[in-house]
């Protein structure tokens, strides 16, 4: 599979998780912070957000994803699978995001967190409490439900150190890619939306544009080839 877009510490492929994740080799990256869809419904552009194989399809990337990094993997899961994330796979930890002033409404009012699952070790002792303030980004237009970038840089300081590397197999608007970009770590981005792809892409270019620290001798790793074992 060709990447849809590589520059210096950036690769980017638009297609199914599954399917990229499979041909990349084990060990590829640092960590994994990622948000996958969370089957509520909600209207992307071209992913059906109710299907009926969640927890199967759930279990074999978070599987999938593990087996190509080699530290902690961080996965956003949403308020309403908090129960069905700790039956498909129990983290070793869970981490909370605090989002003050959240005007997300829930059964007992307002919403202000979301709970995060983390698996393996971080690469130093951290808080599990992750402060990210929603805020207004004309530049997130078209996508549902784009995470914020502090949520982003937040996950990435902490779960991979500098000159490391970060995969995300549900990039979405690129909130973790512009994260490493600005952080100074590598990125391996997957979209199958050719729109959210664009828009990972503008927003990492010029978060790359306006940040020395990227680390351009990060280069990804080769996709197996057919041949390969």
């Amino acid at each position: 599979m060709t990447p849809d877009y590589a520059a210096p510490g950036v690769t980017l492929y638009r297609g199914d998780c599954l399917e990229v994740l499979r041909q990349l080799p084990e060990g590829a990256v640092d960590a994994v912070v990622t948000d996958p869809p969370y089957n509520v419904g909600l209207d992307y552009a071209s992913y059906e957000d109710t299907r009926e194989d969640y927890e199967e399809f759930s279990a074999r990337w978070l599987c999938a994803a593990r087996r190509i990094c080699r530290g902690p993997v961080a996965v956003s899961v949403g308020q309403a699978n908090l129960s069905l994330w700790a039956r498909i796979a129990p983290p070793d930890w869970w981490l909370a995001w605090w989002k003050p002033a959240a005007m997300g409404r829930c059964v007992v009012g307002f919403n202000n967190w979301e709970p995060i699952a983390l698996y393996g070790k971080p690469p130093g002792a951290l808080c599990d409490v992750v402060r990210a303030d929603i805020k207004p980004d004309r530049g997130l237009k078209g996508h549902p439900c784009p995470k914020p970038l502090g949520w982003g840089t937040r996950l990435v300081e902490m779960l991979c150190a500098e000159g490391g590397s970060v995969l995300d197999p549900f990039t979405g608007s690129g909130t973790v890619g512009v994260a490493c970009a600005l952080l100074g770590r590598g990125f391996i981005g997957i979209e199958q939306d050719a729109g959210y792809l664009g828009l990972a892409r503008r927003r990492i270019t010029l978060a790359r544009n306006s940040c020395p620290l990227f680390a351009d001798q990060w280069e990804a790793p080769p996709l197996f080839t057919e041949a390969s074992p």
